[in-house]
């Protein structure tokens, strides 16, 4: 446990060793300020209880801030087989499928999707509004493609892909470009 003074508020950083009676001890003695609540470590909940209780007895304001430092590094979702019509995969990192996207069936992820296959779902990177996701599939013949916001359907008379590809937004826009191949070859 670590408390501290800073401009307007004690800050409060809990590791998950204290005991209730520490923190109600450590408390008692703090002057009368409103309390930034970290916690860093798993903390039981008789610690989480003893601090509301030293806090409302002092009539102190609490509010509860996410650990410094801290990202969620969403996990990378492996589907190892072709996804038929009527299923969907939703995930907050990236998916990636080894097989075939079928109409029908839907991929939804958070950062990325990677296609090992046919992509002819609907495949929605950035879910969560990550503009820089993208979508790559060996062949691209999706009829709506999302990327957080932003929406792009295939034209009638769209040509077969010739190749791999990948989707991206640029400039407000998803744009669809050839992958693997060098520019101008």
């Amino acid at each position: 446990m670590r408390l501290r003074a800073t401009l307007g508020a004690l800050a409060l950083r809990l590791d998950g060793n204290e005991t209730p009676e520490e923190l109600s001890a450590a408390l008692a003695e703090a002057p009368e300020m409103p309390l930034e609540v970290e916690v860093a470590g798993p903390t039981p909940g008789s610690v989480v209880q003893a601090l509301l209780e030293a806090a409302a007895a002092r009539n102190l304001e609490v509010r509860f801030r996410p650990p410094r430092g801290e990202r969620r590094v969403p996990h990378t979702e492996v589907v190892d087989h072709t996804l038929r019509s009527g299923q969907r995969i939703a995930s907050a990192g990236t998916v990636v499928v080894l097989g075939d996207v079928n109409p029908g069936a839907e991929v939804v992820a958070g950062g990325d999707v990677i296609v090992v296959g046919k992509l002819r779902g609907l495949a929605h990177a950035g879910a969560e509004g990550n503009e820089q996701a993208t979508i790559w599939a060996l062949e691209l013949a999706a009829k709506q493609l999302r990327i957080a916001g932003h929406v792009a359907v295939a034209p009638e008379d769209a040509p077969p892909p010739a190749g791999p590809e990948r989707a991206r937004v640029e400039e407000g826009q998803i744009v669809i470009e050839p992958w693997g191949r060098r520019r101008g070859a």
